[in-house]
């Protein structure tokens, strides 16, 4: 029986390839009409959810889960619990459901890719210690990243989920999403009608001074949250140099 031969791709290859990849599914997004396709889809659900009286709530929150797994984006179906529900329940319902979502994505990335990053970091030292430190942080980095408006939201939940950072501090992490769904939530409540939700809606001088403050602490944790991961990573790589140097004397002295 003939041996079977893996052939490996040079580092460089598989960037490119997946550039190319990459370039293909926004040639389809674009030339499909998805993503109109999508935006009538979840109007159409949430016109549906509005009819449903109080059970709309739990269909609402199992429509916002699946969306947040399928890298759907979020945003309109968080207008839409505004349009719904109004400025509280909403913003209570999209959080509750916005979290639910992330955790069962972060799960999905954890118990699914965990292994093969594993595999591929093992023997990596310097990688292994920055991702330890990381891990120690992990509220403090949930945090940041979730205030932050530079993090894709369904993405990090995935690349959260491969990470060291525990479930209690990838959950607790996630009241960084309240200012950002409060706002969303308080501006769906505006146009007050489903139909409205998808059209450039003028904002109340109250919403676009909510608007600004939501962007000023959204760069701030984005400045915050890169010194922050920078410095562990300096760190973290002092002390696995170091590390390595007094591994490297001993082997010295034992030869």
């Amino acid at each position: 029986m003939p041996a079977v031969v893996k052939v490996r791709l040079p580092s460089w290859l598989k960037f490119l390839l997946g550039l190319v990849m990459v370039a293909v599914v926004v040639i389809l997004v674009k030339h499909l009409h998805i993503h109109t396709f999508v935006q009538q889809t979840l109007e159409s659900a949430l016109l549906w959810i509005k009819d449903l009286g109080a059970i709309g709530v739990l269909v609402y929150m199992v429509v916002y889960n699946l969306a947040t797994i399928f890298f759907i984006p979020g945003s309109l179906l968080t207008l839409g619990g505004g349009a719904i529900y109004g400025v509280f329940w909403g913003s209570v319902y999209v959080f509750l459901a916005a979290t639910i979502g992330a955790t069962l994505a972060f799960l999905i990335g954890r118990y699914a890719a965990r292994n093969w990053i594993e595999h591929q970091i093992e023997g990596n030292n310097k990688f292994q210690a920055i991702e330890t430190a990381i891990a120690k942080e992990g509220l403090k980095v949930v945090l940041l990243t979730r205030l932050s408006p530079i993090f894709p939201f369904n993405l990090l939940n995935y690349a959260l989920g491969v990470t060291r950072v525990s479930l209690k501090d990838y959950v607790l992490g996630s009241v960084g999403m309240i200012p950002g769904t409060v706002l969303y939530v308080y501006i769906g409540s505006l146009a007050g009608d489903i139909a409205r939700i998808g059209s450039q809606t003028t904002l109340s001088p109250q919403a676009q001074a909510a608007q600004w403050v939501i962007r000023i602490v959204g760069f701030v944790a984005t400045v915050a949250v890169t010194l922050y991961i920078t410095r562990l990573a300096r760190t973290a790589l002092a002390q696995s140099v170091g590390a390595e140097d007094i591994n490297n004397e001993v082997g010295d002295r034992h030869e």
